[in-house]
């Protein structure tokens, strides 16, 4: 395993275990690893674009997240010390920013991701201003010229893609600023999935055995909001002995919504109940 000594990132945010980052095995989830994400891009300065905005020289603004990664690399535990979450500008596009993340626990690295937000006004995404960009520039790390990640083809957003749906209703505790379903509640939505695919192919009525993904790759294709009623498709990509890697889709009736990458345990998964691959 590599330790922090490897990697050069310009920012760093100390992080604090919280009860609610754990998972059922007792070590952080993959959605608790995603909060510390957001929780270190939120700590981000910008200073340049932060002084043109209080000037009033940009604006109004949203920020809407149109993509995301998350994967655990290695058990993170509430005992863990010196946890850090390494922060930088992975590319700068003409409307958009991608963030890279490294997660450290005593010094090795335990996860990573990456985030990539768009600027929105009334009439649609802002051209980056110059003050940003130059803000972006001084965070851009050694990895600033990696290409972005192909799109979830159009295939991936038609419903007789999947093979299996699971209903979820909207909560209203779901709901954030910008008045739509939070990112990370929908990493659960996708959590939920899983596990009721795993309960339906193990024909399960009691408690599912904990097979939540370790990783995630997550577009965001349209807004979720409240109240509604929503299906998540599921369809196994692939499997070996020890992993599956699953496909996901968020629908509204017959409009997609979001779509994900997975990838977790097999543990009793019969290869019957995967289906072929």
């Amino acid at each position: 395993m590599k330790s922090i000594s490897d990697y050069a990132f310009p920012v760093q945010s100390d992080i604090r275990v919280r009860q609610g980052d754990l998972g059922r095995d007792g070590t952080v989830s993959t959605v608790g690893m995603a909060r510390w994400l957001e929780d270190a891009r939120i700590r981000l300065e910008l200073p340049q674009f932060e002084r043109l905005v209080a000037a009033g020289e940009f604006g109004p603004y949203q920020i809407i997240l149109v993509g995301q990664s998350v994967e655990r690399l290695a058990p993170a535990r509430r005992t863990d010390t010196d946890i850090e979450v390494h922060t930088d500008i992975r590319r700068i596009g003409r409307s958009s920013f991608t963030y890279g993340h490294a997660v450290f626990a005593g010094g090795n690295r335990v996860g990573s991701g990456s985030a990539t937000v768009v600027l929105f006004g009334t009439a649609g995404p802002f051209a980056l201003p110059d003050e940003l960009i130059a803000d972006l520039t001084a965070l851009a790390g050694p990895d600033s010229s990696e290409t972005v990640v192909a799109r979830a083809n159009a295939e991936r957003r038609q419903r007789n893609h999947y093979a299996y749906f699971a209903p979820l209703r909207a909560r209203i505790s779901d709901v954030d600023i910008n008045q739509h379903v939070n990112f990370l509640a929908l990493a659960t939505w996708y959590d939920e999935a899983i596990a009721a695919f795993t309960a339906a192919a193990l024909a399960l009525d009691g408690l599912v055995p904990d097979l939540s993904p370790s990783s995630y790759r997550i577009d965001y294709v349209g807004e979720v909001t409240y109240p509604g009623e929503y299906e998540i498709g599921v369809l196994v990509d692939s499997f070996d002995a020890d992993t599956v890697h699953y496909q996901l889709g968020i629908f509204l009736g017959s409009t997609c919504l979001g779509v994900a990458e997975a990838i977790g345990p097999r543990g009793e998964l019969r290869a019957k109940s995967l289906g072929p691959c």
